[in-house]
């Protein structure tokens, strides 16, 4: 698995603590956005740069991190085949994923901290699409995930 991983200044403390996670988990990864503390990029250009990656398939799944990470999701949503999904907590992380096969988890720097950052990071990554869901859900959500699909298809052909 390769991720892309970026954020602007204000989620850089919360990024730096996931990478040096990923690092030790041998999580190969692609750095977008501000690379030191001093000089942020904005979330405006960091969201488009690893949204093309997941897009492209060179990230299979991303990590975006700006003040509140509402930015970083409402800009990488953009993209066709981009899925982020802000989130606040392990159970949304992991639900993210296992509902609605989000491939990019994006969060707040001045809302989480590094402990839980990496808890939601470690929940987002270990669940699958419909994992640990009821078989009716499943394959209402397998079904829901095909419409939703052809629904991107329409929007971005206008």
């Amino acid at each position: 698995m390769k991720l892309v991983i970026g954020s602007d200044k204000s989620g850089f403390t919360l990024k730096e603590a996931i990478k040096k996670y990923l690092e030790a988990q041998k999580i190969e990864y692609i750095e977008v956005g501000t690379t030191d503390a001093e000089h942020g990029v904005p979330f405006y250009t960091t969201a488009p740069q690893g949204a093309k990656l997941v897009q492209s398939g060179e990230a299979d799944m991303g990590i975006l991190i700006c003040g509140t990470g509402m930015g970083m999701s409402q800009v990488a949503n953009k993209f066709k085949g981009v899925r982020a999904a802000c989130v606040e907590s392990v159970y949304a992380a992991k639900m993210s994923r296992a509902i609605n096969d989000s491939n990019v988890l994006c969060m707040g720097g001045w809302l989480i901290a590094p402990e839980l950052g990496i808890e939601m990071v470690k929940a987002f990554l270990s669940t699958g699409h419909t994992e640990g869901l009821e078989e009716w859900r499943q394959t209402f959500l397998k079904d829901a995930r095909g419409k939703f699909l052809a629904l991107e298809d329409e929007i971005y052909c206008k």
